[in-house]
């Protein structure tokens, strides 16, 4: 396989069938790269063009109405509360960047997408669906990190720092993106395999698969290094490529993944009862009913702050000790339910939903991000709760 830098953003690969690529690498909120996009593939003409974007993600972008089949209370019951958060404030940080620089996130990849039904070019969606992605992701994160991904996409999305054009394209440069990824390999090294090294893989195989003589392949900027990487291996045949049917199954989480939901609750109930052995009943139901009020407290705060209905208020805090002892249910799924329930989202609400969510009073006026926030918050305030309440228990015993 030959690879031609033409510049930074743009590659051009010859295999050794005598097939062609040509890569070009965007920042999906820069106008540049929109531009850089049309004018390859009205250069080039080729007979397929590779999109990084997935049926869902495609569909999103495509049709308006999208969202409205979207039922949130099942996505709470199914235990995809998390995962709809951290994709909400991603696509919001995105939004904002695009406010900044004059390009909606994507617009690239829409633009190649519709230049090639106009040019009638066959279309190959080559990324994997955004919802096995964060199902991975999360799975193979730890309690902390997973911590660390929602604080750093949220804490994203309401910062107030500017970013210039001239600095979004710096970042399509491949030494700043690689001292980032090695940053973010550092901090969150799970998150950084399933959202780069695995989508590199899956994006490279799925590019080199799909049908053409002359094809052009539109990508993040972040991933062509790994891409073209994969697709030597690829062309040279050498095995050691993982398959994109490997990368689309969601794994399960090991015994001791499974064992940690369990180690709180037990930790909690074996000091409750360490308590009554040692000190009585009557002692005893009093650190119960500490324990009850001080996770009882930190839901109510945090819910209070989330501005949920006054029901949901009640219902969460009155529940969260007992839901803290349970390792499958959540006092956050309670609280994203009925706050969809009491204040049901309206058809406004989906329509507005990527707009509110750049900014903090959006996601209290915004029903559906309303719920996102309850959910989060109610977690949040049980969690604290739950530690919290550890010292003072052991100090009753």
């Amino acid at each position: 396989m030959q690879v031609e830098k033409i510049s930074d953003t743009f590659h051009h690969i010859v295999f050794a069938n005598g097939d062609e690529l040509f890569i070009i690498g965007t920042a999906h909120v820069s106008r540049d790269s929109v531009e850089e996009v049309a004018s390859v593939i009205e250069k080039e003409n080729p007979d397929r063009i590779c999109v990084e974007l997935d049926e869902s993600r495609l569909s999103n972008k495509t049709k308006k109405n999208s969202w409205e089949n979207t039922d949130i209370r099942k996505v709470f019951k199914e235990g995809k509360g998390f995962l709809l958060l951290a994709n909400t404030a991603l696509a919001s940080f995105q939004r904002r960047l695009g406010a900044q620089t004059g390009a909606n996130p994507g617009d690239e990849l829409l633009g190649a997408v519709k230049l090639a039904q106009e040019k009638n070019i066959p279309i190959s969606l080559c990324d994997r669906e955004i919802q096995t992605t964060f199902r991975r992701a999360w799975a193979k994160s730890t309690l902390w990190n997973k911590c660390k991904l929602l604080g750093t996409l949220i804490s994203a999305v309401f910062s107030d720092e500017e970013i210039s054009p001239e600095e979004l394209e710096e970042l399509k440069n491949q030494e700043t993106l690689e001292g980032m990824l090695n940053e973010v390999a550092k901090e969150l090294p799970s998150i950084k395999e399933v959202l780069i090294d695995e989508r590199d893989t899956y994006l490279a195989t799925k590019i080199y698969n799909a049908p053409g003589k002359k094809k052009v392949a539109v990508i993040g900027a972040g991933h062509t290094r790994g891409v073209i990487a994969t697709l030597e291996k690829l062309d040279s045949d050498c095995g050691s490529v993982i398959s994109a049917e490997e990368l689309d199954t969601i794994p399960k989480g090991g015994m001791a993944g499974k064992a940690a939901g369990y180690i709180i609750p037990a930790l909690i109930v074996i000091l409750l009862v360490v308590g009554i052995a040692a000190n009585g009943w009557d002692q005893g139901l009093r650190t119960f009913l500490y324990w009850v009020l001080v996770n009882a407290s930190g839901t109510f705060i945090a819910t209070l702050i989330a501005a949920a209905h006054p029901l949901n208020i009640l219902c969460c805090a009155v529940t969260a000790p007992f839901f803290a002892l349970n390792p499958v249910l959540g006092v956050g799924m309670l609280g994203g339910i009925l706050e969809a329930t009491f204040r049901k989202p309206k058809v406004k609400d989906f329509e507005q939903l990527n707009d509110d969510a750049m900014h903090l009073r959006g996601w209290y006026r915004n029903r559906i991000l309303h719920c996102l926030l309850v959910f989060f918050l109610s977690s949040l305030g049980s969690m604290l709760g739950t530690f919290v309440a550890f010292p003072l228990l052991i100090s009753r015993i």
